[in-house]
């Protein structure tokens, strides 16, 4: 479980710094003090706060000024005014600054503490705003991973294993293995689960991924935090996922290292690191370690991110989960048409098991979908399959039953099957077939399709 993220108080009253990280330890939090703006400022640069508290009235520095360079520098971060009765007018304006709240001294020890946790609570919600908001265009229902043979198991073992520890993770394997599966498992298996679980793709635009994934330094105070903050800094107390890593640009694998090892980022533009804790997940479906061969890729950053690797099995060479596969998917996409496709036929199966899955269990989820919006019935059949084509094509289709077919007689079948999925139209069949129409009425015709009962 992680400890919640320190407070941060700056006052000159020794005895009130004194008395409100008393009644802050009780509550769990750990509690840094500073007596002047200049070293609250020090403070606040070196760390990650849940919430800062603090004065207006500091013997160095006027605190509105702190609050404005704090505000500029971590906008995520709340900042509880303390104030007395004489200076609500200054709390006010703190409070049009982006301050969190106020607290007027004297102050109990309840609204101490219920104060920060609203605070604490409130920056969590902010930083999940912005995840929500970065994240919506993938925004999907996640499947669990699914299968129980040989290669699996090895694959989960590892899992178990990595889980818990905090070191880094590279995911290797063909595209559609469902990498960023494995990565959330690992999560969720980690100390950091109730952290976020921070998603970024390395083929963006070499500036567009910087900003991405670093953030970038801020240009006035209002500034809204969600268009500085990067990836990295989502992430801090739960773990980064970088989607194929391999197309990260020169520079910013540099940067990436320096990240890693120091554990703070600098945002462009900024001269001030920021501190993060952050596990990273990596995934690649190229093999990095011939990259690194090649120079194409650093064989620092390499290092630093393979200290656990992980392989997936392309969905080939691990047949054995392909009915189990189905079958969720069948029931996955069943409620989701309205419909009730329960079941696939033997022979559309043997159809299934025979094809080599280049696009391993991406592919075969969008296959099975497309099967059951398409199906007749309740059992997916070799012709629901056939009727927007699979995408591996007729060549695997030619194996259904346990043996070889003549390519004229599946031809025939194909073409039957997506007139029939056409409702009978040439036109829409033959841009399908990506044939011209002359073509489709020749075979039309050499199959005995034209008449009555066809298709």
């Amino acid at each position: 479980m992680i400890r919640p993220l320190p407070v941060l108080v700056v006052d000159d009253e020794e005895s009130l710094r004194d008395s409100m990280s008393q009644v802050l330890s009780r509550e769990g939090y750990v509690v840094k003090s500073a007596a002047t703006g200049r070293d609250g400022l020090a403070a606040f640069n070196e760390a990650t706060f849940g919430a800062v508290f603090l004065d207006l009235r500091l013997p160095d520095q006027d605190g509105l000024s702190v609050l404005r360079q704090m505000r500029q520098a971590r906008p995520e971060t709340p900042v509880v005014i303390i104030t007395g009765y004489g200076s609500i007018e200054s709390a006010v304006e703190a409070i049009k600054l982006g301050a969190f709240d106020y607290l007027t001294k004297p102050f109990t020890p309840e609204e101490l503490r219920v104060i920060t946790q609203k605070a604490v609570d409130n920056r969590a919600l902010v930083l999940e705003n912005i995840l929500l908001r970065t994240e919506l265009r993938t925004v999907r229902d996640f499947d669990p991973i699914i299968g129980g043979g040989k290669s699996l198991r090895h694959v989960l073992e590892l899992v178990d294993l990595a889980g818990p520890a905090d070191s880094a993770v590279l995911l290797g394997g063909e595209s559609g293995t469902g990498k960023e599966l494995v990565a959330r498992e690992i999560h969720a298996r980690s100390r950091r689960q109730a952290g976020p679980f921070v998603t970024l793709d390395c083929g963006l635009a070499e500036r567009e991924l910087e900003s991405e994934l670093f953030g970038r330094q801020p240009e006035n105070v209002r500034e809204t935090p969600d268009r500085r903050l990067g990836r990295v800094e989502l992430a801090d107390g739960g773990t980064l996922f970088l989607k194929e890593v391999s197309q990260l640009p020169a520079r910013l694998q540099s940067e990436l290292v320096r990240v890693i090892e120091t554990g703070d980022v600098l945002r462009p533009g900024s001269s001030r690191p920021v501190p993060v804790d952050v596990r990273f997940i990596a995934a690649s479906s190229l093999n990095l370690a011939q990259a690194v061969g090649r120079g194409a890729f650093r064989e620092d950053l390499y290092f630093r991110l393979n200290v656990i690797p992980i392989h997936l099995p392309p969905l080939r060479e691990r047949k054995e989960d392909l009915p189990r596969l189905v079958d969720h998917f069948l029931k996955k996409y069943s409620g989701k048409a309205g419909k009730t496709v329960t079941s696939i036929s033997t022979r559309a199966l043997l159809v299934l098991n025979e094809y080599d899955w280049p696009g391993n269990i991406r592919e075969l989820d969008n296959t099975v979908e497309r099967a059951v919006v398409l199906a007749r019935g309740p059992t997916v059949e070799v012709e629901d399959l056939m009727s927007r084509g699979i995408s591996m094509g007729i060549p695997a289709l030619a194996w259904a039953g346990g043996q070889f077919r003549p390519l004229e007689e599946v031809e025939r079948e194909y073409i039957k099957a997506v007139l029939r999925g056409q409702n009978g139209s040439k036109g829409r069949t033959a841009t399908i077939l990506g044939i011209d129409r002359k073509t489709l009425w020749a075979k039309v015709k050499k199959y005995g399709l034209e008449g009555r009962d066809n298709p």
